[in-house]
């Protein structure tokens, strides 16, 4: 029974995650129970556990006698986050190249992800890049042995995404993007852990700096996607 429980929760925690990372609940809204629990056919107890471990990773904010929010995230809490994944990403790539087969990591996994985005941007213009994004960097993460990391890294991904932080909407970064993977592909297949470490560490530093500059660099507003052309007056 204890069991069963905790894969209810695991499935709550997972699929409201999802909503936030993908946008479906909006920056301010309230989180409710019941309704949860209605749309993911599951009884208010999971719905709770789940909620209240979303609060505890960042996701939601809890407000006393009023329940959870989504968040508003700033411009400054996505620096953060950019700040703390340069870092993170970097060991990651770092400890991916010197362990034990490198290479073929990077033939196996790396190289059809790398492939898959080269597609997307060929043939639908990005479309549906930041996924295989995602895909491409947790491939590394989970490749340099270190669970913590790995943990730490996929609540960050999220977060990033939950803000609208991905840096692929600035104009010409992912062609850019893709040869810094291809050069990080590179030096892991090689075992260089010096050299993937500081590409890494460059790669993020640079989709910060695509980020920063589709906002304003000292704005405390909550980020937003920029409206799309059609819709603008």
């Amino acid at each position: 029974m204890a069991i069963e429980r905790q894969t209810y929760k695991g499935r709550a925690y997972q699929e409201i995650r999802q909503m936030l990372v993908h946008g479906e609940l909006a920056p301010g809204a309230k989180v409710v129970v019941r309704v949860m629990a209605e749309r993911l056919s599951l009884s208010p107890t999971p719905i709770k556990s789940a909620l209240a471990g979303l609060e505890r990773d960042g996701f939601l904010v809890a407000v006393p006698h009023r329940g959870y929010f989504v968040p508003e995230v700033a411009v400054g809490d996505m620096r953060e986050i950019y700040e703390l994944r340069e870092a993170l990403d970097g060991v990651a790539a770092r400890d991916a190249a010197v362990a034990p087969g490198a290479a073929e990591f990077v033939r196996a996994e790396l190289l059809p992800l790398y492939e898959e985005q080269r597609r997307l941007l060929d043939e639908q213009g990005g479309q549906g890049y930041s996924d295989v994004d995602v895909a491409f960097h947790r491939a590394i993460w989970h490749a340099s042995g270190n669970s913590r990391l790995a943990g730490i890294m996929d609540n960050l991904g999220g977060q990033l995404r939950f803000g609208s932080g991905s840096s692929s909407r600035a104009p010409g970064r992912v062609p850019e993007a893709l040869d810094e993977h291809a050069a990080i592909m590179e030096a892991v297949a090689a075992g260089d852990a010096e050299r993937a470490e500081a590409l890494a560490r460059a790669h993020v530093r640079r989709a910060a700096e695509a980020f920063g500059g589709v906002v304003t660099p000292d704005s405390l507003a909550p980020y937003r996607h920029p409206e799309p052309p059609a819709a603008r007056a």
